[in-house]
This record gives C-alpha cells, sequence and structure tokens, in this order.
C-alpha cells in the first residue's frame, strides 16, 4: 500500500477558500503599507524590531546563512530582518521571501530592488503548506501576520519545522486569539472589530478585505495552543509576549 501524501488531505473547499484569500491580497496590496502605518499608528514597526532582536538573541549566531520569510507580503519583514542584522552586526548570507500573491511580490521587488540586485534576496511565489525549500536549510524562519491567512495550519507547521535546521529559529507575528478580560482589553477588542475595517476599508477602497481581519482573529488559535502545536512538532518555546492589550503576539521557538 502506498504511503498517503499529508497533503492530500486538504479538501477541494480549503484551496478555494485559500484561493479568495489570496485574490483579496492581490487586490489590496498597492494600499497594504499606508493601510497598515494607519490602522497601528506605526506600533508595528516596533513589532517586528522585537521579533528581529529576539531571534537573534535565541540562535546565538553571528553568521547567518539563511532567513526565509513566509507570506512575505509587500517585503516588510525582509526589509527589517537586513536592517536589524546591520545594527547588530550580525551577517545575512540570504534573504529568501516566499508569498502566494503575486500583487504583494510585486511591491516586495519595487521595495527591495536593491537587495535583489546585490543578489542577496530571493523572492519566490509560493504557499506556506507547501514550500520549495530544502529541508534543514534554515537558519531562522519568519512569518507576520500571514499565518491567519493559511487555511492549511497544520500542513504549513509541518513545513516551518522540515525547512528549519536543528537549533533554528521560528519566529511568528500575529493576531492570536488570545481571550482576555479587562476594560482595555474590551476596548482593544472593539478597536479591532470596528474601527480597523473603516480606516483600512478607506484607505484600499476594499472594506470587506479588511472586514476579514476581526473575522479571521476570531477564527484563529491562541498563543498556547499554537505553541503546543509547535511543541508536538519538536519545536521549544523561547520567548512568547503579547503586545498593545493581547492585540499583537510574538512567539519564538527554537528547534530541538
Amino acid at each position: 500500500m502506498s504511503k498517503q501524501n499529508p497533503h492530500d488531505s486538504i479538501t477541494k473547499e480549503t484551496l478555494h477558500k485559500q484561493e479568495k484569500i489570496v485574490n483579496m491580497f492581490d487586490e489590496i496590496a498597492p494600499s497594504y503599507d499606508k493601510a497598515n502605518r494607519m490602522m497601528s499608528l506605526g506600533v508595528d514597526v516596533s513589532w517586528r524590531v522585537s521579533a528581529c532582536k529576539k531571534a537573534f538573541e535565541a540562535l546565538g549566531k553571528e553568521h547567518i546563512e539563511c532567513v526565509l520569510d513566509v507570506a512575505c507580503g509587500t517585503g516588510d519583514m525582509l526589509w527589517h530582518w537586513q536592517n536589524e542584522a546591520n545594527k547588530a552586526q550580525k551577517h545575512i548570507a540570504h534573504l529568501r521571501g516566499i508569498d502566494p500573491s503575486s500583487g504583494m511580490l510585486e511591491v516586495a521587488h519595487q521595495k527591495l530592488a536593491a537587495l535583489l540586485e546585490e543578489g542577496r534576496l530571493t523572492l519566490q511565489e509560493g504557499e506556506a503548506k507547501a514550500l520549495d525549500i530544502q529541508s534543514q536549510s534554515v537558519d531562522i524562519l519568519s512569518i507576520a501576520y500571514g499565518l491567519r491567512n493559511v487555511v492549511a495550519l497544520e500542513e504549513a507547521l509541518d513545513e516551518f519545522v522540515r525547512v528549519l535546521k536543528p537549533g533554528g529559529v521560528i519566529v511568528i507575528l500575529e493576531f492570536m486569539n488570545n481571550k482576555k478580560r479587562g476594560v482595555f482589553s474590551s476596548l482593544m477588542r472593539f478597536y479591532t472589530s470596528k474601527i480597523l475595517p473603516l480606516v483600512g476599508g478607506l484607505v484600499s477602497k476594499n472594506y470587506a478585505a479588511y472586514k476579514y481581519l476581526p473575522d479571521s482573529i476570531q477564527n484563529f488559535v491562541s498563543s498556547d495552543e499554537l505553541a503546543q502545536k509547535l511543541s508536538q512538532r519538536g519545536v521549544k518555546s523561547y520567548f512568547v509576549k503579547s503586545y498593545s492589550a493581547n492585540i499583537s503576539t510574538l512567539y519564538v521557538g527554537v528547534k530541538l
């Protein structure tokens, strides 16, 4: 009997849902960065910087062969990886970005043109659930605000662990479904569910795309659930912190 491919479990319905999400990002790509800065009031920059610093700390190397950013979008996180490496006097031999949206990658090509010309960056179209990357070849793998958009979550996590080297670091920045109580947390949930879609919709002229944001958070896992899933795959939590009344969570883990 032939061994079943784990990706065979992905249904046509799942594929259709993923396709709709990718098409949505194609549509909002030109205004994506502007909308992000306005919705977060620029605070998302500090979250990305913290992610890079903690990852470098967890890896503990001066020379880093490969940093892979999955669901790289317009290239924000890739830019931060290089910028923070320069500040920390770390050397990244090669950066790789993968995203299923051709529209987002087009923006990334423009933003990161200098790194592409130097031959230090590769951008490719692809999905988290089936990375075209050699096993155990990546030092740091990041995914920033893209994991909620991966319909085949279990398959994606399998792939992340597969491509990481032993001792490699996984970095996840995400809007987790952490149900915290308190007045401030309630205000933040109201802001996320009511205000953000309006701001994003005004900037992008696509209200439906930004209405998707709070809905996707509600249907996503908590940081504890995500840590457990990764632990089951041999990843030990190194650093977990929520920012801005649990709106954003940073998870950093090390593959054993």
